[in-house]
């Protein structure tokens, strides 16, 4: 059996047998992970994904071998946003990442129970807050809007908007430096406010179990840039 691919030389059909299956991860490959692999492992999916030279999956193969367990490599908390594809970002497939998204990225306790889950629990080595450049809800966040329940969801933002003074000009969406500084900063903050307000996480953390990274994605390159 062949499948189609697209290149830049047009459609060209590729052998069954020689497309690259990545097998989805057993809990003795997630046990000889460290932190420290798996950021590496997220670092250079990004790399294939900016060149578009992902990998090639067998998803129903993948499916069927993840139905009875999952052994992720990671978390990574994202923002809502339609154009900021989690698993593609990274080339990961099915099993490979834990996904948790709500708008504007941000931590309460949920998510801190989601994140305590699928490390303690799950035996995922690493936690990554994942913001992006033109972001809505940093927009919105910036200039208080105010709308039904996104009103309160925008205070969970707004300490990112308090600590960010460096960038000169209007205090409003339209300055695209301020936009950014806030972009990182509601990121840092997420990640002080995991270590913060869970000590469970927080002292695998100290143990080196885990490792919490930040990082803020390119809307226009798809580079992530890691804090």
């Amino acid at each position: 059996m062949s499948f189609a691919q697209e290149s830049s030389e047009g459609t060209i059909l590729i052998e069954r047998s020689k497309i690259l299956v990545e097998n989805v991860l057993s809990k003795e490959e997630q046990d000889a992970l460290t932190p420290l692999d798996v950021y590496n492992s997220l670092a250079a999916g990004n790399e294939r994904f900016v060149s578009s030279d992902l990998t090639a999956r067998d998803h129903s193969m993948q499916i069927r071998e993840s139905a009875e367990s999952q052994f992720p490599k990671a978390i990574v908390l994202s923002c809502v946003d339609s154009r900021v594809p989690v698993e593609d970002v990274f080339d990961k497939g099915i099993g490979d990442i834990f996904v948790v998204r709500v708008a504007g990225n941000f931590i309460n306790d949920d998510i801190l129970g989601s994140m305590e889950f699928a490390t303690k629990v799950a035996g995922a080595k690493l936690i990554l807050v994942l913001g992006h450049e033109n972001c809505g809800a940093i927009h919105a966040a910036i200039d208080g809007a105010e709308l039904g329940h996104i009103t309160s969801m925008l205070e969970n933002i707004k300490p990112a908007v308090d600590l960010s003074t460096k960038s000169e000009g209007p205090k409003s969406s339209k300055n695209r430096l301020l936009v950014h500084e806030v972009s990182e900063n509601n990121v840092r903050y997420a990640m002080e406010k995991i270590k913060k307000d869970s000590p469970l996480l927080n002292t695998m953390l100290e143990n080196g179990e885990i490792d919490i990274k930040g990082a803020v994605y390119d809307m226009d390159t798809g580079v992530v840039n890691f804090l």
